[in-house]
């Protein structure tokens, strides 16, 4: 009955409805197909990146300002690089000192896009540059190393590096630039310096052997400082003992000067008293030890020793 009754439907409809309907289907698929084809092809910008718009791979333009744009379906693309600052880790490698040192140099680059278009005109990509950048940038660094001792490098109180950072950022920088890259060099930064694995144990061995010599000159100078110091103090000892002697020598002069004095006064007032003192005085001397003495019984030293007139 249900079949039937389609039928009696289909019938009913004339060709121009028929015709009507299928034009309005016709329509509504177009206009989804539009509808999707101008969403596939509108992007939109973020503000840290560039969008670059190429037409049969050249590049038609640059956008870097963020909101939405559109390109042209099926014969333009869009590619995305990064606005912001980029950080390369350039490979360690092996640099000649000026004292034919071998060092191992492990650095790092800071750098940003500052033109897309050259950028992608000259390298194509992002890994292409990095590694020009690498090569640019060792190509410097042993160039400026290559300036300086191994000591001067490694040992920040003897260091001559100066502005070693900024002078190859800016050589780099100049490079850059002569070749169209399109980026720029913000930061050029040493991370560290190695010795080849070959090297180090003989490195090490003679860094001992000059810590010894410096060691034992430190040494040298010491002892050299403490007998310069004993000789001045000696001689000085000598010269105040001198000094003193020759003070000690005037002043018992001068005591003896005045005991003579004394003595000629003391003379002068009673000469047989004089004699008699100098008399037993001598006997101090003479009579220590108990000698045996054989003298005249009227000898005066007698008279004295023996106590009588």
């Amino acid at each position: 009955m249900s079949e039937q009754n389609n039928v009696y439907e289909m019938k009913s409809k004339s060709p121009k409805d028929l015709k009507k309907y299928t034009l309005a289907g016709v329509i509504i698929v177009f206009l989804f197909l539009l509808g999707a084809l101008i969403l596939s092809n509108l992007f939109i910008v973020q503000q840290n990146e560039y969008k670059v718009v190429r037409q049969f791979g050249e590049v038609t333009r640059v956008i870097d300002q963020p909101g939405l744009n559109y390109k042209l379906p099926f014969i333009q693309s869009v590619s995305t690089l990064p606005k912001f600052l980029l950080i390369y880790d350039v490979p360690p490698a092996e640099i000649n000192t000026l004292d034919k040192k071998r060092i191992m140099v492990d650095n790092y680059a800071i750098w940003r896009i500052e033109n897309p278009k050259l950028m992608i005109e000259n390298a194509r990509a992002v890994s292409v540059v990095e590694g020009r950048l690498g090569d640019i940038i060792y190509s410097n660094i042993r160039t400026e190393l290559g300036k300086l001792n191994y000591d001067e490098i490694i040992n920040s109180e003897k260091s001559a590096r100066g502005s070693f950072n900024e002078t190859v950022r800016d050589e780099v920088n100049k490079l850059l630039e002569r070749e169209n890259y399109g980026i720029r060099v913000v930061d050029v930064r040493m991370k560290r310096t190695d010795l080849p694995e070959s090297n180090e144990q003989s490195v090490f061995n003679r860094m001992i052997s000059e810590r010894e010599s410096t060691a034992q000159l430190y040494l040298s100078q010491g002892d050299a400082e403490a007998n310069k110091i004993k000789a001045e103090t000696d001689r000085q000892v000598k010269e105040m003992l001198a000094t003193a002697n020759a003070e000690a020598k005037t002043i018992i002069g001068e005591g003896e000067q005045e005991a003579a004095r004394i003595y000629n006064q003391s003379y002068g007032k009673d000469p047989e008293f004089y004699s008699m003192y100098r008399t037993l005085e001598s006997y101090k001397t003479t009579l220590q030890g108990e000698p045996v003495m054989i003298i005249p019984i009227n000898s005066p030293y007698a008279k004295y020793l023996m106590g009588s007139n």
